[in-house]
């Protein structure tokens, strides 16, 4: 796993804070100094931050758990989609389809999705079974176009909502969240639900309700792109060492599948040598 140095970090600007007056006193700890109103962060707490929450992201991801991505803002949107379409890219020779382990939202977090998860689970069958229709010209030709029209206009609604989490079976093993501020609603189910959460936390976050908190400007787009591509990565890179371990699994079962043969024939010898002691001793 490559390591962010210093450096980058600066370069990216994510020591930028937010204005003293909008600050939270419980992140004074991640603040280096302020100037100009403005706070620093230190990047040395940073870099800690970056590191731990990238080894529980690839950890999560050499298990096969499911990482939900959170991240509504405006500055934030198009980096999450275009990195996770590239990871699924990498990860399309894995065993299982990526789409079924890394999922995102957006648009607007809906409530419930982690509280009331079976009841919005519904609306993820509702888009799925309005792509079928569309996509089934023999179904479409029981109906008019008007009601054709009303699907179609509902399948986007869906999507705006549930695009990136239409797939999900079950509830995510955890969330990566950019700025912990603004999704506090998601925060807050992933509390009550017990899903442990990896998030940017900016000066004006609490960081005590974040189980591992990388503070860090969450609106600068470099800091984004930067934060959001390694840990990224890292669960990419997690998930391929699973698919490699069960390779190395299964290379091991067939290897023992062609010596249960070779210990069968030893038996058989061992068998037949005792018989003919046994003609010996009788004679």
């Amino acid at each position: 796993m490559r390591e962010i140095s210093l450096e980058e970090l600066l370069e990216a600007g994510c020591h930028f804070g937010h204005q003293v007056t909008r600050s939270n006193p419980k992140a004074r700890d991640f603040v280096f100094e302020s100037r100009d109103n403005i706070q620093i962060i230190d990047l040395a707490k940073t870099k800690e931050g970056l590191d731990e929450a990238a080894v529980f992201v690839k950890n999560l991801g050499q298990k096969g758990g499911k990482l939900l991505v959170v991240a509504t803002k405006k500055q934030a949107k198009d980096i999450v989609e275009q990195e996770i379409l590239r990871v699924r890219e990498l990860l399309k020779t894995s065993q299982n389809a990526p789409e079924e382990s890394l999922f995102y939202v957006t648009q607007r977090w809906i409530g419930g999705i982690l509280t009331n998860f079976s009841e919005v689970s519904k609306n993820f069958q509702k888009l799925t079974d309005l792509r079928n229709k569309l996509t089934n010209e023999e179904e479409k030709g029981k109906f008019t176009k008007k009601e054709i029209g009303l699907w179609d206009k509902e399948k986007q609604r869906l999507e705006s909502f549930y695009a990136g989490i239409s797939s999900m079976k079950e509830k995510p093993d955890a969330l990566f969240i950019v700025d912990s501020h603004l999704e506090h609603l998601a925060v807050k189910e992933a509390l009550a639900t017990g899903v442990e959460t990896v998030a940017i936390v900016d000066t004006n976050s609490d960081p005590f309700v974040i189980d591992y908190p990388i503070p860090a400007n969450d609106d600068a787009v470099g800091s984004i792109k930067l934060i959001v591509t390694h840990i990224l990565d890292a669960y990419a890179e997690g998930y391929k060492s699973k698919k490699t371990a069960t390779t190395e699994t299964l290379k091991d079962k067939e290897t023992l599948k062609e010596k249960k043969p070779a210990a069968t024939e030893t038996l058989k010898e061992k068998e037949t040598l005792k018989r003919k002691r046994k003609n010996v001793s009788k004679k």
